[in-house]
């Protein structure tokens, strides 16, 4: 698992996406600290956290297009496939890879919460929540992506079914409040951003932590028996 770990790690920051989208990420990030804090003079970085957790919707999907596509186009796949490492443990170590990705990319951030400290008295315990909170998310927006690159071999396409399956999850709760009743319970339980939400407070929901590693684990589960089924249908 380690050594798929550390070699996606490398060949991600080897290719130019890899800074031309945490590039994007942090441009994206800082026009929205200048708009939400400098502009309005606010130190509380929370709402630019939410915005960043809608943001994701966009960035996992490119993040995570190629992390199983291009080896089943490339024909990789199947050394992968047939190395000592089990399945469950090349699935999970590039999952961890995206991850770890990722968190390179959040700690970037870390110099806005700085820059209010300095000038400011942002509360401590909502902000930490809130990262908290946005990691989790991201992993579990990861583990669709990740699923959604084992389903094709075409990185486009990819992209796509992880933004359509991201943006049906990120819609659950308005729709669930617009339903009314029993349904919006039923759809906000299912929600991971009313989940994320609950992060904001500065209280770290042991409940919302364990459905986050729930939802991630059933992913990554249907991206190994994926990739099962196509071993064995090549006999």
């Amino acid at each position: 698992m380690f050594a798929v770990f550390k070699r996606e790690v490398q060949s991600y920051f080897y290719s130019p996406i890899a800074y031309v989208l945490t590039g994007l990420f942090v441009l994206v990030v800082s026009i929205f600290f200048f708009l939400s804090n400098i502009g309005s003079q606010s130190a509380d970085f929370n709402p630019t956290l939410s915005t960043i957790s809608f943001i994701l919707i966009f960035i996992v999907p490119i993040l995570t297009m190629r992390i199983i596509a291009e080896d089943r186009k490339n024909g990789t796949e199947v050394l992968l496939i047939t190395s000592p490492s089990t399945l469950s443990g090349i699935v999970v170590g590039k999952y961890l890879a995206m991850l770890f990705v990722f968190l390179v990319m959040t700690c970037l951030t870390f110099v806005y919460p700085i820059i209010l400290f300095i000038f400011g008295n942002p509360p401590l315990a909502p902000l930490i929540g809130s990262y908290v909170g946005l990691i989790l998310f991201a992993a579990a927006l990861i583990s669709i992506g990740v699923f959604a690159s084992s389903l094709t071999e075409n990185q486009v396409i990819s992209v796509f079914i992880s933004f359509v399956i991201m943006l049906i999850i990120w819609i659950i709760e308005p729709i669930g409040n617009a339903v009314g009743g029993w349904a919006a319970v039923v759809l906000n339980w299912f929600s991971l951003s009313s989940r994320y939400n609950d992060f904001t407070t500065g209280i770290l929901n042991v409940g919302s932590i364990i459905y986050f590693i729930s939802f991630i684990a059933v992913f990554l589960f249907l991206t190994i028996r994926v990739i099962e089924k196509r071993r064995w249908s090549q006999g």
